[in-house]
């Protein structure tokens, strides 16, 4: 992966833009709006996503493949830490003098002159991010935004309001969330990831902390989460709210009932108890709830008002989404990829299956967090009644002797319940065998494993 240069000076004008890596769900986001004001926008892919076709549907011109020949003439190249720095295009742009800007960079460069509202933590990002924006809509308010993922009802990831709110998903896995001019900062938890990057705990949570203090307005925080404690205990003169089960809470959450397809639950705001039930399930989405209430009282809206606003999210693709049933087995993808989100994603569909078999199809992604996490992993799979563990999705890695998928599989304390299968193509077959009607095969990762469920579907039909 690419070291980010964030010492390079963002261009006055963007003018012609070409995102290295343009088809993933921030950077796609970003295009679009740049597209929407009017930039032209070249960029480059590995694959010819569902995002790259949305975008060329706008007017940019994408190129599948890297190559040196793909870069054209802009005027300013885009790039993310993932990528590698033997990228030709990358390379190129370099040795002509062209800007080449992080994609936080870009961001920041669309959110100057708003009211930004960032989300950071290390799960729940996403969906706190679409409940705020799927709420704001809601009470009338027409916010720009840019989420990790797209938001199901609106069926994009971003967009262009004409109001002052700008609300986006920073990224903590290298830093680039401090690069914002925040006024709203929401931390949905701070649980240990990107140590790679970090080094060590105390540096990331001194991350957090430097982030929620830059923050003009107030920050929003968990309650519950130890390390979103520590780091609220860090911060000095600035006004927070805080959410979660705690008895000191902000904004309470009690009495959650995640045993269906629906998660219901209560809040004790200022006195007041208000109930709610959200359309997406798991105890997990009841605490983002309460975080995206905790923005939203916090930038003055009535709470009742807003929890009704929360209730009509729907939920964001790639988090517990439903992509089909064969023989009376449905095969659902979700984007978990730490211990932590593995447990709640599961906790999650174990209440919609009710008496059926969950069969976990699960993709390992880094070399770094599967050997710092592999026993964690282990224990949070468990929950499945089968799993398939694949090999690692290296994305920004190269490769570590030793540690491989086998590492997940070998932990289990139960061998009897976990297949290890390395070869990509074995898979869907074998996650179909171990599946009966009633059952869920439910793919995990932030990988491309999303890519099997076609072939899972396949092989449950055969």
């Amino acid at each position: 992966m690419i070291k980010p240069d964030f010492s390079q000076p963002v261009p006055a004008d963007l003018g012609t833009v070409h995102f290295i890596g343009i088809g993933g769900s921030g950077m796609s986001g970003i295009a679009r709006i740049l597209l929407g004001m009017g930039h032209k926008v070249t960029g480059s892919d590995l694959r010819d996503t569902s995002n790259v076709a949305a975008l060329r549907q706008l007017g940019a011109e994408i190129f599948i493949g890297h190559d040196e020949a793909h870069l054209g003439n802009p005027d300013t190249v885009v790039v993310t830490s993932a990528l590698w720095p033997t990228n030709p295009e990358y390379l190129l742009a370099q040795q002509r003098g062209i800007p080449v800007i992080h994609r936080s960079q870009a961001l920041a460069y669309l959110t100057t002159k708003h009211r930004l509202i960032a989300v950071a933590g290390a799960h729940g990002k996403t969906t706190s991010t679409g409940m705020i924006i799927t709420a704001l809509l809601e009470l009338g308010v027409d916010p720009s935004f840019v989420n990790g993922g797209v938001i199901q009802a609106l069926g994009a990831s971003s967009g262009a309001g004409k109001d002052d709110l700008f609300v986006i998903e920073a990224d903590e896995s290298d830093g680039s969330f401090l690069h914002y001019e925040t006024a709203i900062a929401l931390i949905t938890n701070v649980d240990p990831d990107h140590l790679d990057h970090y080094g060590s705990l105390e540096a990331f949570e001194a991350e957090f902390a430097k982030f929620a203090q830059a923050a003009k307005e107030f920050v929003a925080i968990s309650a519950d989460d130890p390390g979103a404690v520590r780091v609220s205990n860090l911060l000095s003169s600035k006004r927070i709210l805080t959410f979660g089960k705690a008895a000191n809470a902000s904004v309470r959450l009690t009495h959650v009932d995640a045993s269906g397809p629906r998660v219901s639950f209560e809040v004790d705001y200022d006195g007041k108890i208000l109930g709610a039930e959200l359309r997406v399930p798991g105890d997990h989405n009841a605490l983002n709830a309460a975080g995206a209430l905790a923005v939203l009282v916090g930038l003055g809206f009535d709470a009742e008002k807003s929890l009704r606003a929360i209730e009509t999210f729907g939920g964001t693709e790639r988090r517990f989404e439903l992509h089909g049933e064969r023989r009376g087995v449905k095969v659902y993808d979700d984007f978990a990829h730490h211990p932590t989100e593995v447990e709640a994603a599961l906790k999650a569909a174990r209440a919609v299956v009710g008496e059926g078999k969950l069969v976990t199809v699960f993709q390992p992604h880094l070399y770094s967090r599967t050997r710092l996490m592999h026993r964690e992993f282990a224990q949070a799979l468990s929950l499945s009644d089968q799993v398939v563990v694949l090999d690692i999705y290296a994305a920004r890695e190269d490769p570590e002797p030793g540690v491989t998928g086998a590492m997940v599989s070998d932990s289990f304390d139960d061998q009897t319940k976990v297949h290890y299968v390395p070869l990509w193509e074995d898979a869907p077959a074998i996650a179909a065998s171990l599946a009966s009607t009633g059952d869920f095969i439910i793919t995990m990762g932030c990988g491309d494993v999303y890519r099997m469920v076609p072939a899972l579907l396949s092989a449950l039909e055969k």
